[in-house]
């Protein structure tokens, strides 16, 4: 004999209420409208295996009688093929979580908030996120990243290839070159797709940074940026740059706790990531820091934003500076660090290593490892003190005959 089903209409489910204890009103095929306290639940009662099992269907009326009987009824077709509906929910929840887990766009959060967010600069990593958020993810970030192919990746780079920012699609190809590294290392991925594009992209043409490197360009320039009219942080950054010729978002970004002007040392975390270093301050950059403290030392930088907000100096503020003194095209703040290298070397005959190392470049000794933060100090110590002085020269007198 046929189980009777269908026995309860929509007015008796939309009606009943809990009234102090649990009710169960049933429809037939093992299907029940369970209503406790907190609502009303549909639930398939059936056996497998010998055992008897629960299936939840939906909670009333988000799902209503209808649907409580196309989910019984699809749970009993499962039951009829020897497959248990309940192992076969769990198995459809686990292929979705996994698939989840390993989209592009899962799987390239998941490398930047574990890798890439602590080997880079907070700035540098948000504005990568960023790329990523903007060219990768809208067409790619929902696809499987094992099933995104060379030819998918490339149209989304010749997208913002043909947009006319060319190395913009360099740097994310090389984003999601770490992607897919990642992807592969935690075992989501067979392959870096993103390395086979390496020449399929046009070539980027080279920026070299303006930057004065003549002894008989540089005393102007000193004379020019020492009469400056702008604000007292801008003056004083202007005059530090040649000094310690740092990296500009490093000197914008410098913060007094890392300073000890009693000992003449700026301990220094290199914005590409690098080493530690310890900076020699020479005298004069003592002076200025002395003098800017004044003004800024109750604050976290050394060269606030004129805007505030507990912000450091803008990123653009050393090179107008510049071109308000009409070195546009001419001189950079960036270019400070090839006047530098080039006059120390050169000129002055200060070995390249003791140099390379105050810029923070990665300096190896002869079986490759890294040197640490104090290496060369004395030697960089007295060559910044030198430094100074040589450029002391060059603004009161001009390059030595």
């Amino acid at each position: 004999m046929a189980r009777i089903k269908d026995k309860l209409s929509a007015v008796e489910v939309r009606t009943a209420r809990y009234k102090g204890k649990v009710l169960k009103l049933f429809d037939g095929g093992g299907l029940y409208l369970h209503i406790k306290p907190g609502g009303k639940y549909w639930r398939l009662k059936y056996r497998f295996g010998g055992k008897e099992k629960l299936l939840a269907l939906g909670i009333y009326p988000e799902k209503g009688l209808k649907d409580a009987r196309e989910g019984r009824d699809d749970a009993r077709k499962l039951l009829d093929q020897g497959v248990d509906p309940s192992a076969r929910r769990r198995a459809t929840r686990a292929i979705s979580t996994h698939a989840a887990a390993n989209t592009l766009e899962s799987v390239g959060r998941e490398w930047w908030e574990s890798v890439h967010f602590h080997q880079v600069k907070p700035t540098h990593s948000g504005r990568n996120l960023r790329r990523l958020e903007l060219y990768i993810f809208p067409p790619l970030g929902r696809r499987p990243i094992a099933e995104i192919s060379p030819g998918e990746l490339l149209e989304a780079l010749r997208r913002i290839e043909q947009s006319g920012r060319v190395d913009t699609a360099h740097r994310v190809r090389t984003l999601c070159s770490q992607v897919f590294r990642y992807a592969v290392a935690t075992g989501r991925a067979e392959h870096d797709i993103a390395s086979d594009l390496r020449d399929a992209l046009r070539s980027t043409v080279t920026k070299h940074h303006a930057a004065i490197v003549s002894p008989e360009e540089i005393g102007p320039l000193l004379r020019a940026m020492d009469g400056y009219s702008g604000q007292p942080a801008t003056r004083a950054a202007l005059r530090l740059a040649p000094l310690l010729f740092v990296r500009p978002g490093e000197l914008r970004q410098a913060e007094w706790k890392d300073l000890d002007l009693d000992a003449g040392e700026w301990n220094l975390t290199p914005s590409k990531g690098g080493e530690p270093l310890v900076v020699p301050l020479p005298r004069q950059a003592v002076e200025v820091l002395r003098d800017i403290e004044a003004l800024t030392g109750q604050g976290r930088y050394v060269f606030p934003s004129a805007a505030g907000r507990g912000r450091p100096m803008a990123e653009n503020t050393v090179n107008a500076a510049l071109r308000r003194m009409d070195y546009k095209d001419i001189m950079t703040g960036h270019g400070f660090r090839a006047m530098a290298r080039t006059v120390l070397v050169e000129r002055l005959d200060y070995p390249a290593e003791h140099v390379e190392m105050q810029l923070a470049h990665a300096v190896r000794d002869p079986l490759g490892r890294a040197y640490n933060r104090t290496t060369y100090l004395d030697q960089r110590r007295e060559m910044l003190q030198a430094w100074a002085d040589y450029l002391d020269g060059l603004r009161d007198n001009g390059p030595a005959k």
